[in-house]
């Protein structure tokens, strides 16, 4: 199984320099969609309800204290480690939400379920460390 860090890097290959937001939310919705139409994640790594969306901590620590990154400010992972369906699922959410902001990614992350039912009724900007479940994002994404 490949690991956020082979997502993150096959992302910013053919990203190039992006947001850590950025990154984040796409390795989001690479592994939300992915289980959706496969049933299977991508990765094992999980993703909290942070503040400012869906955060996969091992990813953020990787990039703290970064505003944008490129591929090789990430030491881990390999882009070969993805499957060809893998990296075709990874291209249809770069061409869905690539060209988005990554306000934007913030903002439409805020408005679905997962996020929002793992954070409960937390106030906005309020810390949560909450794991998104991976049932929570197939189903909702399925669903869609």
């Amino acid at each position: 199984m490949a690991t956020v860090f082979d997502v993150a890097k096959y992302i910013l290959h053919k990203m190039g320099r992006i947001s850590t937001w950025k990154l984040q939310k796409l390795c989001y919705y690479s592994q939300a969609w992915q289980l959706a139409w496969t049933g299977r994640s991508i990765f094992e790594e999980n993703f909290e309800a942070w503040a400012n969306g869906p955060v996969c901590p091992e990813l953020f620590y990787e990039h703290r204290g970064m505003f944008a990154v490129g591929e090789s400010d990430i030491s881990r992972g390999d882009a070969n480690n993805l499957s060809d369906d893998e990296k075709e699922s990874i291209d249809i959410i770069l061409k869905d939400y690539g060209e988005l902001e990554p306000y934007t990614l913030r903002e439409l992350s805020h408005k679905e379920s997962p996020w929002k039912d793992a954070r409960g009724n937390l106030p906005e900007g309020a810390k949560c460390q909450t794991v998104i479940t991976k049932a929570s994002m197939g189903e909702y994404y399925g669903s869609l």
